[in-house]
């Protein structure tokens, strides 16, 4: 094993970050995660996860985690439906027997990681540890974090998210915008906050559809509505809308300009003070980027490949991610460890061009003037 002696830093504490600490611990090795959240019971923003057969259920069973995961996955949260801004469906999987959702199973964000956690040995977590930077010592990297600790390792590993701070060390390679800007929202107390919209998404998904733009919603197991709204925009379009973000009113009076011929059952997002927003504009990687791979220094999910939501596939990446580089770094393939890594990395880049191509075809696909033709076809195996 080529890390054998080697003390491992992982940065970022998300579903690839605890999935690869918790396989390279199955053999032994010297890891600790450093993650920039303060405690554990922090709340976990961000929709459901369907996880893929190939990669992340993958990388579970790998773990010895699927049967937690089976006890604490959401049968049905992946039911979808699909509507225009009339409320008109045209596609509602509630009522059928089988969907497209069932070999993709659903688990919130909060569980899945408290399975990984409760995997890993007691410690191997270290909280509110946001780098800050890090610099070369002897072979290995000595790392800082705001809170002024500083730690030593032999190999760090990137899974701090699409905002990577240790990226630029290993590559200058710039992220490329994709011509959508996503407004994300959390409707606290759904049931009760938003009892329409509640009722219509009826514990799955919603993709609602029109005019370019797109408006999806999924439910949490703890009652909150999150929603993504995608729009065509400048790249800067966050800061020269003149928009604060955290101020419901103005946010309610842009959504009201931005899809105003829309139902007005959709306007109940704004219904009580129970909510947050988040303005996301959507970025990729090119879709041939390539680095000089380091004996001391990798990626992983979207610190690696950041793409936008729209094929489902980011921390099914990140974990297939995972799997992939422990496979490479805890074999008995390689002859060092820059050759294990530049192994994974030459995978790891090869299928992550290849998802990020299908994406940015989903995401062009989902905000064209006949997205829901095409979303249907799809669902029936049709050529698009």
């Amino acid at each position: 094993m080529v890390i054998k002696n080697k003390k491992i830093a992982i940065v970022g504490g998300g579903p690839g970050g605890l999935t690869l600490a918790r396989l390279l611990q199955l053999k032994n090795a010297d890891v600790r995660v450093y993650e920039r959240d303060e405690h554990q019971e922090i709340r976990v923003q961000g929709a459901t996860l369907d996880l893929h057969e190939e990669s992340g259920l993958e990388a579970l069973r790998r773990a010895g985690l699927m049967e937690k995961f089976k006890e604490n996955y959401r049968p049905g949260a992946g039911k979808l439906k699909v509507l225009d801004k009339d409320l008109h469906i045209y596609l509602d999987e509630h009522s059928e027997a089988g969907s497209h959702s069932e070999g993709r199973p659903e688990i919130d964000r909060a569980p899945l990681r408290k399975i990984l956690l409760e995997s890993l040995d007691p410690g191997t977590v270290i909280w509110d540890c946001q780098l800050v930077s890090m610099e070369k010592e002897g072979e290995g990297w000595r790392l800082y974090f705001k809170n002024n600790s500083s730690h030593y390792a032999d190999i760090v590993i990137a899974a701090d998210g699409a905002h990577s701070k240790i990226r630029p060390y290993l590559t200058d390679i710039k992220p490329v915008y994709s011509g959508i800007t996503i407004v994300e929202g959390n409707i606290h107390h759904a049931e009760i906050n938003a009892p329409k919209l509640w009722k219509l998404v009826n514990g799955g998904k919603i993709f609602a559809l029109d005019n370019a733009r797109s408006l999806l919603f999924s439910t949490k197991g703890d009652g909150t509505l999150t929603f993504y709204t995608g729009c065509k925009t400048d790249e800067n379009w966050i800061y020269s809308s003149g928009i604060d973000f955290n101020n419901k009113q103005q946010v309610s009076d842009w959504f009201k300009k931005e899809f105003g011929t829309w139902d007005e059952t959709w306007q109940e997002i704004f219904g009580s003070d129970e909510i947050s927003f988040v303005p996301r504009p959507q970025y990729h990687y090119p879709s041939d980027q390539n680095w000089e791979s380091r004996p001391d220094l990798t990626l992983l999910g979207d610190a690696a490949h950041r793409m936008p939501p729209y094929a489902g596939e980011g921390v099914n990446m990140a974990m297939q991610d995972a799997y992939e580089l422990a496979e490479c770094l805890t074999g008995d393939t390689f002859r060092d460890i820059k050759s294990a890594i530049s192994s994974y990395e030459r995978a790891m880049l090869k299928r992550a061009s290849a998802v990020t191509e299908i994406t940015l075809s989903s995401t062009g696909m989902l905000h064209a003037p006949d997205a829901i033709d095409n979303l249907l076809k799809i669902f029936r195996g049709e050529e698009v």
